[in-house]
C-alpha cells in the first residue's frame, strides 16, 4: 500500500472545520451581538476542533509509517509516532513544534484552564498552516 492508497478525507473534513472555525473565532472580537457565553463557546469549540483533527493526524501519520514506509514496530503514540515522522522526513514543521502540539493536546484533554487554553490557541495559526503540507506528503509520497 502507498500513501495514495491510504485515505485521508476524515483529516482533510477535520482540517477543514478546525480552519472555518478558527475563523469565526478569529472575529469573535468585531461582532458585538456574541455575549461572553458566546465567544467561550467558540473558544472552546475551536479546542475541540484542533483536538479532533491532532488525533486524526497522528493517526494517519502512523498508517503512512506502517504501510507507506513499512515501518516495523510502530508505537501506539503520538510523541513516538511524530519522532519517527521527522526522522523519515514527513514533517512539514520542525520536530520540536510538533512535540510543542503534542504537549497542548494532552494539557487541553482534561482541563480548559484559560492558560492551558491559550497555549493552544497561540499553536493555532503555524498548527493550521502546516496542516495542509503535512497532508499533501502524505499524500503524494509513495
Amino acid at each position: 500500500m502507498d500513501g495514495s492508497a491510504i485515505d485521508y478525507s476524515k483529516l482533510k473534513l477535520a482540517i477543514q472545520h478546525l480552519n472555518a472555525q478558527w475563523e469565526n473565532y478569529a472575529t469573535c472580537d468585531s461582532r458585538p451581538e456574541l455575549s461572553p457565553l458566546d465567544r467561550d463557546a467558540i473558544r472552546e469549540s475551536v479546542i475541540q476542533r484542533f483536538e479532533v483533527a491532532y488525533d486524526v493526524l497522528w493517526k494517519a501519520i502512523k498508517r503512512y509509517l506502517m504501510f507507506t514506509l513499512g515501518l516495523p514496530d510502530i508505537p501506539n503514540s503520538p510523541k513516538p509516532i511524530f519522532r519517527l515522522a521527522h526522522e523519515n522526513g514527513i514533517l512539514s514543521a520542525d520536530i520540536t513544534f510538533w512535540l510543542k502540539v503534542a504537549d497542548a493536546r494532552v494539557a487541553t484533554s482534561h482541563d480548559y484552564s484559560s492558560a492551558k487554553a491559550d497555549a493552544c490557541i497561540e499553536l493555532l495559526p503555524t498548527f493550521l498552516d502546516a496542516l495542509v503540507p503535512m497532508v499533501d506528503r502524505l499524500e503524494n509520497s509513495r
